[in-house]
């Protein structure tokens, strides 16, 4: 890469994180062109050279967050990809990957990236699509695989591997992401995380185990 080249390619870089961070704060509707260039430190022209318009720049950003999604669904199964002979074994697992599943979708950034893609899902219904398949769908097809797993050695049972993978997932996420959603700042602590992740696999358990 050239100088010219690697100097362009900081600039596009500089205009999807000023993007972002107005993007987050402001809303799509309240967020300008004139202010992503401001924020970015370039002309508009330079904005308008590296993204068409105000749409092309917010789907570039969303799937750009939802490729890097990719790594935390990964890491959502991993605790159940090791050595696991007992009940005991299995319990330790689910708890890893509930607490997870907290850790990943109660982060401040994911919050705020979630209740502006939900709003301008109408307009972008596409890339709400998109944002779902890749994030938050992808996520239960992984644990419905792995689940699987345990379901052929009789540590698990079941007749659909995704409602029950749905059912774990929710069970630790669905009240402490509702209230984040609606009330930011309003996470529960280390403590509380650990209580929803426990109790969540023990009611898990008492239903497919």
């Amino acid at each position: 890469m050239d100088e010219t080249e690697g100097r362009s390619a900081r600039k596009r870089k500089a205009i999807m994180a000023a993007a972002t961070e107005l993007f987050l704060q402001n809303g799509y509707q309240g967020t300008s062109m004139d202010q992503v260039a401001a924020r970015a430190a370039v002309s508009k022209q330079t904005v308008y050279k590296n993204f068409a318009d105000k749409e092309r720049l917010f789907s570039e950003i969303v799937r750009g967050v939802a490729d890097n999604s990719d790594r935390i669904v990964e890491l959502l199964g991993e605790p159940l990809r090791a050595g696991i002979t007992s009940r005991a074994d299995l319990e330790a697992a689910l708890t890893e990957v509930a607490r997870r599943y907290l850790d990943a979708v109660l982060r401040p950034n994911v919050l705020q990236l979630r209740r502006l893609v939900i709003a301008e899902a109408d307009r972008f219904p596409g890339l709400a699509r998109d944002y779902y398949e890749r994030g938050p769908e992808r996520g239960i097809t992984v644990l419905a695989s792995a689940l699987e797993h345990y379901a052929t050695r009789g540590l698990l049972r079941f007749d659909d591997a995704r409602l029950a993978a749905a059912h774990l997932a929710y069970l630790a996420l669905a009240i402490p992401q509702d209230k984040a959603l609606f009330c930011p700042g309003e996470n529960p602590g280390a403590a509380a995380r650990e209580h929803i992740a426990r109790s969540a696999v023990r009611v898990f358990l008492a239903a497919y185990g």
